[in-house]
């Protein structure tokens, strides 16, 4: 297909017409709510940092194999043939648009649309012009513009918690979702024990008052703070606490703070400028919803889907979501 044909089909799937360049559109880049705002403004500053990484492709290399365990593909190929019968793709929340670019080039014959509030998104079609079938929106995920049933996958991965209302955001993927057929793959942050979940609240409280290099500074010292508990090499049993949220077990004590009292994120492989960043990005944004898998199954039936695979692991829960056959 012709790139004037799948600009033929994005235009078929908008409601009202977007003012198209290139591949590129926008359809909103500044929201009403105040924390939204300062989340696309945080989301905005870490992407455009990141773009410059050297570790950015050992990111995105480690960022695809992890998509396949969270949403039940057991290869690259497995995802390959499912995206095989989709005729349009929606990447909510694209950042970069690494995985944007992914489907575009694993499904070459479908339209991909990524979608995101913050200036990453004119970035990413910056660096996708040579494909065809990929379109980048800067706009809203939770108020796309694209008509009913009208996306075969919608992909909102690690993204739904950073929206101004993840429940509203939830019901926009289900409405835009084809009824017959179509799937949601949508991850949640999990909620951590206790002591974790009061200073993140209070901590992100106080990082609001902070500017954006103070920010990027504390990112720094809590990523020195990781790497030097992990060089420790202090391995314990720690006991339960269920009043605490704490799971008993054998610890790194770096990954025992880390998941119970305070994110210090670390990870020699990926590097320390992807450790930082992904300090930064906890931190940063107002908005940061973490949730039960309750509340999550809650949603997923609150909008009459049902799901296809569920995945539940220490930080997150993810899967692929389905409406439900009518009767």
């Amino acid at each position: 297909m012709s790139a004037d044909a799948f600009t033929d089909r994005l235009r078929q799937l908008l409601c009202s017409p977007f003012a198209l360049e290139g591949n590129f559109a926008t359809h909103g880049s500044i929201s009403q709510h105040s924390r939204q705002q300062q989340t696309n403004d945080a989301f905005s500053a870490k992407w455009l940092r990141y773009e410059r990484s050297g570790e950015k492709e050992r990111l995105y290399e480690y960022q695809r194999a992890w998509y396949l365990t969270l949403y039940g593909f057991e290869s690259e190929d497995v995802l390959r043939a499912y995206l095989a019968r989709c005729s349009v793709i929606f990447d909510a929340g694209c950042g970069l648009g690494y995985k944007a670019a992914w489907f575009a080039t694993l499904a070459p014959h479908a339209l991909v649309v990524g979608m995101d509030f913050s200036e990453a998104a004119r970035q990413a079609a910056g660096n996708c012009r040579h494909l065809d079938n990929l379109f980048f929106i800067q706009g809203d995920i939770a108020a796309t513009g694209f008509r009913d049933g009208s996306v075969d996958f919608a992909n909102c991965d690690q993204v739904i918690m950073h929206t101004e209302s993840p429940e509203r955001t939830f019901a926009e993927l289900a409405r835009v979702t084809r009824p017959a057929g179509g799937e949601i793959a949508c991850y949640f942050y999990a909620r951590k024990a206790l002591p974790r979940e009061l200073l993140d609240d209070y901590f992100r409280g106080q990082c609001r008052k902070l500017d954006a290099r103070a920010l990027w500074t504390m990112a720094e010292q809590l990523t020195e703070l990781g790497r030097r508990l992990s060089a420790l090499k202090v391995e314990f049993e720690a006991p339960d606490i269920p009043e605490l949220g704490i799971k008993g077990g054998h610890y790194d004590v770096q990954r025992f703070i880390h998941w119970n009292f305070l994110k210090c994120f670390w990870n020699a492989e990926l590097g320390p400028e992807t450790s930082v960043i992904t300090n930064f990005d906890w931190y940063s944004p107002s908005n940061a919803r973490r949730f039960s898998e309750h509340e999550v199954r809650a949603m997923v039936r609150d909008n009459g889907l049902t799901a296809n695979f569920f995945h539940a692991e220490e930080a997150c829960y993810s899967g692929r979501f389905a409406h439900r056959a009518a009767g």
